[in-house]
């Protein structure tokens, strides 16, 4: 067994040094984002198709006009497999979410785990089969992404081909399961924040086009979202589309407040037994009542794209009010409202999904919900047309992705009839939600971290640098009992006209300054009276090494110095010097802007 593992690896080494003698860099690029669209779009597909067949297995004996009790568990068992799975089983935690692709780029190089790729793929499965109020293409994204990162690993790309790889499965994800390829591809600008450049641009369409094809090929003609257009928005409607942006825009608050307070919620409780009972039985009860919060929801999007309400009763306990336009009107408000608390106790529940199709669900319903009630008081608008425009305001309010809400709803709709509302209603919400956050709901924990600030390339930088990499030991310590005497025999061996006074165990206590001593060592009767105790300063701003580097320049720009002594755990590091540390920024700077 060893000589047959020790033939592979021989292997693949020489398959490794004949690819770097005969294949350029470029066009080795070009080979593996052909690999990663399909991998990717593989990856979307087998994620699709199992939810499907763990739906059907699940409810395919249900009746539309009957009550199912069995919603109230299904939830519940979903979360406790998924939990039983990665403790006793993979006993590994999936990370599913964009944010921590973009963690791992930007704090590991790059590097995911491939494990996390079919650790990702069976949990989600299990939780949007199961009834988990989540979508797919979060985790469809990041289990390409770790596919995308495995072969960058095996072939020992750079870090920056690595990212370019890890953002082409992205793409071909999103291209996949839309078959959206644009679509992929703003995605991939927007949320992974890839540089625009002629050298990453053609990795990226030749993924996403793969992705797409990958998907025709398994799924043939058959499309997410069977939508056209029945008619054209006339001039005169645009203010109500307005109107739209702000209610998509407030919903879009809603949602990410709704986020924070499950976070809140679940914090408080410990163990991961109790959480599951919490979420579960609570999603569960939920869905007993307003079945159509049962997975991700795709055929409830389909349904308001196609003017039908008939799914907010189907299999609920409210099926005899089905014909009472008023009541249309409360369910989908429940709906709306329900949606974003079913959503994220599933996932703070332990369950395995994305936002997504959450997001998208909200856009149909919310859409829907404002033509009935534009048609009520007498205007006269289509509601499918509202509902697709709808979602692309979610997207722009909740993701920060204008661009990929307005070209993905375009592509969908195979035309650009709807662009001008599209942009309308995007604008509005985007707008509306900027105004209350300062980033994303991928990246608000990523930039209170210091670790990610969005399309902010400076900040993003400065927060990429490490402190232990920087920090700069050729400083002389000095006890506080040290004699003026022996500091001017230290003085002459060294470099620095900053010396740190540490006591036996390496605390840091203050500093001596050679410029406030000038004139005292050159008068020998202090050279034995006077001791480092007598002379040295406390610190006014110490850097701890666990510090964000945005810390440090703010501290930096704050107070002038030019040295800031570093610490662990109180005890003396070295010092971090401002020239060594924009030094450092200018060349990732010239690092990032080469082709």
């Amino acid at each position: 067994m060893q000589a047959f593992i020790f033939r592979i690896q021989k292997f693949f080494h020489a398959l490794i040094l004949w690819r770097i003698r005969n294949i350029s860099d470029n066009n080795f690029i070009v080979i593996l984002s052909i690999i990663v669209g399909f991998v990717s779009g593989l990856v979307a597909v087998l994620i699709k198709n199992s939810v499907h067949f763990v739906q059907w297995l699940l409810t395919f004996f249900f009746v539309a006009e009957y009550q199912n009790y069995l919603l109230l568990l299904y939830p519940l068992l979903g979360l406790l497999l998924v939990y039983l799975l990665s403790r006793y089983v993979f006993q590994a935690k999936a990370h599913p979410e964009i944010s921590d692709v973009l963690y791992a780029i930007h704090r590991k190089k790059g590097i995911i785990p491939l494990s996390n790729t079919w650790i990702t793929m069976i949990n989600s499965a299990i939780t949007v089969g199961f009834g988990g109020s989540v979508g797919l293409e979060g985790p469809s994204a990041t289990s390409g992404a770790g596919m995308g990162s495995f072969l960058s690993r095996f072939f020992h790309l750079s870090k920056k081909q690595t990212v370019l790889m890890i953002t082409c499965a992205g793409t071909a994800a999103i291209a996949s399961l839309f078959k959206a390829p644009i679509a992929g591809v703003v995605f991939a600008l927007e949320i992974f924040m890839l540089d625009f450049t002629l050298s990453s641009i053609l990795p990226l369409l030749i993924s996403a086009t793969v992705g797409t094809i990958t998907s025709y090929f398994f799924f043939g003609n058959d499309i997410l979202y069977d939508f056209s257009i029945l008619s054209v928005p006339k001039w005169y409607e645009m203010p109500f589309f307005i109107i739209l942006g702000v209610f998509t825009g407030i919903f879009s608050v809603y949602f990410i407040r709704i986020k924070n307070w499950s976070n809140r919620i679940f914090h408080k409780v410990h163990h991961p037994l109790q959480k599951i009972l919490l979420g579960g039985f609570t999603l569960g009860i939920m869905i007993f009542f307003m079945p159509a919060l049962f997975g991700e929801g795709y055929q409830t999007v389909n349904s308001c794209l196609h003017g039908d309400y008939s799914f907010l009763f189907a299999k609920s306990p409210f099926y005899e009010y089905r014909q009472n336009i008023y009541a249309v009107l409360m369910m989908f408000l429940a709906l709306i409202v329900l949606k974003s608390v079913a959503t994220f106790f599933t996932l703070e529940a332990g369950g395995i999904g994305g936002i997504f199709a959450p997001i998208l669900f909200l856009g149909s319903s919310i859409g829907f919900f404002v033509s009935i009630l534009l048609n009520i008081i007498g205007v006269y608008v289509v509601p499918s047309n509202f509902a697709m425009v709808a979602m692309a305001g979610m997207l722009s309010g909740i993701m920060f992705a204008p661009l990929t809400g307005i070209f993905l709803i375009a592509e969908v709709t195979h035309g650009y009839d709807l662009i001008i509302p599209l942009m309308i209603v995007s604008a509005t919400s985007y707008a509306i939600v900027r105004s209350k956050y300062r980033y994303s709901i991928f990246m608000k924990h990523l930039a209170d971290k210091g670790i990610l600030f969005g399309h902010h390339k400076g900040k993003n930088i400065v927060a990429s640098m490490n402190i232990e990499q920087l920090v700069e030991t050729n400083f002389h310590t000095v006890k506080p009992q040290t004699t003026l005497r022996e500091l001017t025999n230290v003085i002459a061996k060294s470099k620095r006209n900053i010396y740190p006074v540490i006591d036996n165990e390496g605390h840091l206590i203050g500093l001596v300054y050679l410029d406030h001593i000038k004139h005292l060592i050159f008068n020998e009767k202090y050279y034995d009276t006077l001791t480092v105790a007598n002379l040295l300063v406390e610190p006014e701003n110490i850097i701890q090494m666990s510090d964000p580097m945005s810390k440090v320049m703010k501290i930096f720009h704050e107070t002038g110095s030019f040295n800031l002594p570093v610490v662990e755990n109180g005890k003396y590091k070295g010092f971090l010097s401002k020239a060594t540390v924009m030094t450092a920024f200018q060349k990732k700077i010239y690092a990032q802007s080469e082709e």
